[in-house]
C-alpha cells in the first residue's frame, strides 16, 4: 500500500501540481489586490458623500436597457456606505463587466470589461481559468486532487517514531533539506490548507452543493416560475420593488438585486440580514417584474442544506468571516501551498 499511495502521491502531483501552484497564489494575490484596485481606481468606487437619487434603481435600469436591448441581464450592487458608488454587472450579447454610476444622479463614472484591469484578470484567472463555467468543474477537479495528494502524503509521512515527525535537516545538502520541508510543511499545514481548497471548489461547481442537500434529503431550491399575463404591462419601478422587499425583512439592507432577461423570470433581491454571515447576504425576496407582487421570500438559514452552507464557506473561503486575521491566514496558507507543490516538483527533478 505504501508503494501505491508513492507513485499515486507522484504521478498526481506531476500532473497538476502546476495548475494548483498557479490558482493558489492567484487566491493569495487577489487580498492585495482587491484594496489596492480601489484605491488605484478611486475615481469608480468613491463619490462625494450626498443623497441618492429617490429613482436610482429605476433610472439605473431604463439607462442600462437602453443600451443593451431587454436580452442583456443585470446585478445591481447598491452604495452600502456613504461615498460609494453604485456597480452594476452586465451580461449582454455585444459586452459583459462592470459600469459604475454615481447614485446622487446615476451618472456613469466609468466601466471595465470582465477582464480588464488586473483585478478582474486575476480574479477570473483564479475562479474559473478563463473558461467561464467549464473551467468551474476543473476547479472541482483539482482541489479532490489535492484531497488525495492530501491523504497520500499523510499516509506517506506517517512516522514510526513521534520524535522525529517534524525533524527538519538542513545541514546534508538540498535534496535532503528540500524532503524535510517539503514533507513537514505538507504534514503541518496540509489540513488547514484544504479549507480553502475545499471551499473554492464548493462555491465553483454547483453539483457539489446540489449533492448536499439530496444527502440531506431534500430538494435544491429553485426560483419561482412566474406567468407574464398581459405583456402589455409596464415593469413595476425598481425602487418600490425594492423597498416591498426590504419591508418583509424589517428594512434589512440590500446587497444585490438580479435582473434577469426579459420578463419571464423573477427580479432578486439579497438582503444582509444581521444574523447572516455572508457579507453579501443569502436572503432573497423574489418578485414579480411587471406587477411587483412577492413571490417568495427564502430566509438564509432555511435555504435547503447546500445553498444555506454558502453563508459559512463563502466568508470562510474568502476570509471575510474572521476580518484581515483570516484573510492574511489565507494568503498565507496559499503560498503554503504553491511553495509545497515547488518543493515537490524540485524534488523529483533532482532525484532524476
Amino acid at each position: 500500500m505504501r508503494r501505491f499511495w508513492l507513485k499515486l502521491h507522484r504521478w498526481l502531483a506531476l500532473a497538476l501540481a502546476l495548475p494548483l501552484i498557479v490558482v493558489a497564489l492567484l487566491g493569495s494575490i487577489l487580498v492585495v489586490l482587491k484594496p489596492l484596485d480601489r484605491w488605484l481606481n478611486a475615481e469608480l468606487f468613491s463619490v462625494s458623500a450626498g443623497p441618492a437619487a429617490l429613482d436610482l434603481l429605476e433610472r439605473t435600469r431604463r439607462h442600462l436597457q437602453a443600451e443593451f436591448g431587454p436580452e442583456a441581464s443585470f446585478v445591481l450592487r447598491p452604495p452600502r456606505e456613504a461615498g460609494e458608488s453604485l456597480r452594476a454587472t452586465v451580461r449582454g450579447k455585444a459586452w459583459e463587466g462592470f459600469i459604475y454610476l454615481d447614485p446622487r444622479d446615476a451618472r456613469e463614472l466609468g466601466r471595465r470589461g470582465e477582464r480588464e484591469g488586473l483585478f478582474n484578470f486575476v480574479f477570473e484567472l483564479h475562479s474559473s481559468l478563463l473558461l467561464n463555467e467549464t473551467g468551474k468543474p476543473l476547479l472541482a477537479v483539482l482541489a479532490l486532487a489535492y484531497l488525495v495528494l492530501l491523504i497520500g502524503g499523510l499516509v506517506l509521512w506517517w512516522p514510526k517514531r513521534w520524535k522525529q515527525a517534524f525533524a527538519l535537516t538542513l545541514d546534508r545538502g538540498v535534496l535532503r533539506g528540500l524532503f524535510d520541508l517539503h514533507r513537514t510543511a505538507g504534514a503541518l499545514l496540509g489540513l488547514l490548507i484544504a479549507v480553502p481548497v475545499a471551499s473554492g471548489a464548493y462555491m465553483a461547481w454547483k453539483p457539489l452543493s446540489q449533492a448536499v442537500t439530496s444527502m440531506a434529503g431534500q430538494t435544491p431550491r429553485t426560483p419561482p416560475k412566474i406567468k407574464v399575463g398581459d405583456t402589455a404591462l409596464q415593469p413595476a419601478p425598481l425602487d418600490a420593488l425594492v423597498a416591498t422587499a426590504m419591508a418583509r425583512f424589517g428594512g434589512a439592507p440590500v446587497g444585490y438585486i438580479a435582473l434577469p432577461a426579459g420578463a419571464a423570470k423573477p427580479v432578486r433581491v439579497r438582503l444582509m440580514l444581521a444574523d447572516d454571515p455572508h457579507p453579501n447576504g443569502l436572503t432573497s425576496v423574489w418578485m414579480h417584474p411587471l406587477t411587483g407582487a412577492v413571490l417568495r421570500a427564502d430566509r438564509w438559514n432555511e435555504l435547503d442544506p447546500g445553498a444555506s452552507a454558502n453563508s459559512v464557506i463563502y466568508p470562510l473561503h474568502t476570509g471575510e468571516l474572521g476580518g484581515f486575521a483570516l484573510e492574511a491566514v489565507n494568503a498565507v496558507l496559499g503560498i503554503a501551498l504553491a511553495a509545497t507543490g515547488m518543493t515537490g516538483l524540485l524534488l523529483w527533478w533532482l532525484r532524476r
